[in-house]
């Protein structure tokens, strides 16, 4: 059984500064300085306006003229959840949760600890907690986030499989980022419900809307991927104070001098840095984050600082405070070499390494190779085949 916490409108409510703020009015988080136009999550009243998370803002603003804008806030939202997954950890769950606001956990090995029941793992979490959440639970991923999603703040909810989920909108599929932009047009065809999308065959969804189509109707049907839980991780950051707003040279200069720092704290004990994340806050409000993963885990400042240097020109106004963080860490430096160096083994090394990154970001077929199986054939399609690369 996986349990689901969701804490509404996270994202909305850290930006605010609080949830007294939505109270205002219909409110949303404005778009990323440089991404698509496309409102974040949206306010009650916002809600009842019609306005949802990932609507185009021309339509929001049409739909709602006084629509407030808030600018987002990435690096508080990352410091708030970090707390809370921090808080959801010690009641022993493995969790998932890259997106914040939303968190999810197996409770068959939990429910021994605390009181041999499902009720004792929601209790344990409520008191973990200390926050009001909605928590569902489900056999897989997305019957326990659409329970979660009507659940209320007080009791929780379960969804035992397709059947639970048959009387739920097609606006879930919006919980999930690679079917989000399907409900627009599921409702336009009438499929307003979930059991109305499982009742359709498989291969007319695959006709009409390919693999994303695929992976909606599974959803649909009560079956979804594993989790994937975070790995244990120890974060190391250096904070910057800036006297005045930094742009350009002055701001480069900063970040060598957040390098210098991470790399002399005692506590990385010579291990190198495999995933970084440079954020700031910027002058006119709002703040800055972006996520850095290096091609090799290094310890070198110079080669730190031409990584993360082509990112500040992302930024999107200057930066009142700089901050680096040494997300995950990698093997400890090598420090000196040995006299006869296998160039060779390194360089293949280098290679499986590159590939295995590769097929983490866009699946098993991301570096294929040409295996000749009959090149004398007169049919092209025979002469070879794609088999996966393996160096």
């Amino acid at each position: 059984m996986v349990i689901c916490v969701l804490l509404h409108r996270f994202e909305l409510v850290i930006a605010a500064g609080g949830r007294a703020a939505l109270a205002q009015g219909p409110m949303a988080l404005a778009p990323q300085p440089g991404r698509e136009q496309l409102v974040g999550e949206v306010s009650q009243g916002a809600e009842a306006l019609g306005i949802h998370a990932g609507m185009r803002l021309g339509e929001a603003l049409s739909r709602a003229p006084r629509l407030a804008l808030v600018p987002p806030d990435p690096v508080g939202v990352a410091d708030a959840w970090e707390r809370v997954l921090a808080r959801l950890e010690t009641v022993g769950a493995q969790i998932e949760g890259e997106q914040p606001g939303l968190a999810c956990f197996e409770a068959q090995g939990l429910q021994r600890l605390h009181g041999g029941s499902l009720d004792g793992v929601v209790a344990a979490v409520r008191a973990a907690l200390r926050l009001p959440a909605r928590i569902g639970a489900g056999p897989s991923r997305f019957c326990a986030i659409a329970a979660a999603t009507g659940a209320r703040t007080r009791h929780a909810r379960v969804i035992d499989g397709a059947e639970g989920l048959a009387g739920e909108p097609v606006a879930l599929l919006r919980r999930r980022d690679e079917v989000g932009h399907l409900p627009v047009a599921l409702e336009r065809l009438g499929i307003l419900t979930l059991g109305e999308l499982a009742a359709l065959p498989r291969g007319a969804v695959a006709d009409r809307f390919g693999r994303t189509g695929l992976i909606a109707h599974e959803l649909a049907c009560g079956r979804d991927t594993p989790l994937r839980p975070r790995p244990p991780s120890e974060r190391l950051q250096e904070t910057l104070e800036l006297e005045e707003s930094a742009s350009g040279q002055q701001l480069e200069r900063a970040l060598g001098l957040l390098i210098d720092r991470l790399l002399a704290r005692s506590a990385r004990r010579g291990r190198t840095l495999r995933v970084c994340v440079l954020s700031a806050k910027l002058v006119e409000g709002g703040t800055w984050r972006e996520r850095v993963v290096f091609r090799e885990p290094l310890a070198d400042p110079v080669r730190m600082r031409l990584v993360l240097a082509g990112r500040l020109a992302l930024l999107p106004a200057p930066a009142e405070a700089l901050r680096l963080t040494a997300e995950r860490f990698g093997p400890p430096s090598a420090g000196d070499r040995a006299l006869f160096d296998d160039k060779a083994a390194r360089r293949r090394e280098r290679l499986r390494g590159a590939v295995s990154q590769a097929r983490a970001v866009a699946g098993p077929e991301a570096a294929l190779r040409v295996l000749e199986v009959d090149p004398d054939s007169r049919v092209p399609e025979r002469r070879a085949v794609l088999t996966p690369f393996e160096p």
